[in-house]
């Protein structure tokens, strides 16, 4: 069975295990105060161009969410996101469990703009609602989306103008940069907060949060420790974001990853099928028949997304930095067959 599940259904980069296992005897501090927490921060630090972030590494992504999100927010702010926003719809209420609500606006495309805002911003009923306090965005996003630097900067405009804090999902980080023009000094320019996933992009677990706003830094270290997300080995983390920013690791996993999604949905329009959604990252999301479905799923694991009517279904196809040519092949070879 070939997965196109997801794109964490392997280990993690050769390098990375490499360099765990060649540091194993050394020791160091807890806590985070490891060397190799050290220097994977500053080379975090260096990469964002902002020697003032605070970065924080943790073990996985909804961590990283509720522990930020819940510490910045007062017990009456809320946050806004996309309906398909993973806070929303794939975290069991993580963020609610904190005592703050989402409000979400339906995006088509999983992408917020300005104007999906203000249509929330602008019905808010001042002291006998929740006041929104954050807005919360994933490059890429669940629909395998990605945003452009230009559609970054007008969010961060108007967040600055009404007052909003402006927090941006990393889990697939590499995928979405690689597909769009946002730089890593873009993120640490226009965002007061984002994370940068390593789970999905190569690591075996790990995601480090980066905090640009200098007035959210103070006693997150608390907030941290409390939430249970400051590992006792934070050495686990502190090597694997270290294999990660050696020079362009990071960033050409996204590159493999989008072009293994790309050669995909070449490979499946020229078999003359279309999609539910236009993404250039490694997710992607054809329309195929049922009857081809059940048929590719006797060798193939993936989701079937949502039903399109009685005969056809949008499924959802995931690369990984570990995907081989050979399995693409293998997947378009198979779908041709059964036309």
């Amino acid at each position: 069975m070939i997965s196109f599940k997801n794109d964490y259904s392997e280990g993690a980069l050769p390098a990375i295990l490499q360099a765990l296992a060649a540091t194993n005897d050394i020791q160091q501090g807890g806590y985070g105060e490891d060397d190799y927490s050290q220097q994977a921060i500053d080379l975090i630090k260096r990469k964002i161009n902002n020697p003032y972030a605070a970065i924080y590494l943790v073990s996985g992504g909804t961590q990283a969410n509720l522990t930020f999100i819940s510490s910045v927010l007062r017990p009456y702010e809320s946050v806004i996101a996309a309906t398909t926003g993973h806070i929303f719809h794939h975290e069991t209420g993580a963020i609610e469990a904190t005592g703050h609500k989402i409000e979400t606006v339906i995006a088509k495309d999983g992408k917020l703009t300005p104007a999906l805002v203000a249509s929330f911003i602008d019905k808010v009923e001042a002291v006998h609602m929740p006041l929104p306090r954050l807005v919360y965005i994933s490059n890429s996003t669940e629909l395998g989306t990605h945003y452009l630097r230009a559609e970054l900067i007008a969010l961060w405009e108007y967040c600055k103008r009404k007052g909003l804090l402006l927090y941006l999902d990393g889990a697939r980080l590499a995928s979405g940069m690689m597909a769009g023009d946002i730089s890593y000094q873009d993120l640490g320019k226009y965002t007061d907060a984002f994370y940068i996933g390593g789970t999905k992009n190569g690591a075996l677990i790990g995601e480090a949060i980066v905090i640009n706003n200098p007035s959210l830094q103070e006693y997150f270290a608390y907030n941290l420790k409390m939430r249970g997300a400051l590992l006792a080995k934070g050495r686990l983390l502190g090597i694997q974001f270290m294999e990660l920013f050696k020079d362009d690791t990071y960033l050409s996993i996204g590159a493999y990853m989008n072009e293994m999604a790309g050669r995909l949905s070449d490979g499946i329009r020229k078999a003359g099928y279309d999609f539910l959604i236009e993404s250039k990252t490694n997710q992607i999301f054809p329309i195929l028949p049922v009857r081809v479905i059940h048929t590719l799923q006797e060798k193939y694991a993936f989701y079937v997304w949502q039903p399109i009517d009685e005969e056809r279904a949008a499924v959802r196809l995931v690369t990984s930095w570990s995907t081989q040519a050979a399995a693409v092949e293998a997947f378009l070879g198979d779908l041709r067959a059964c036309k």
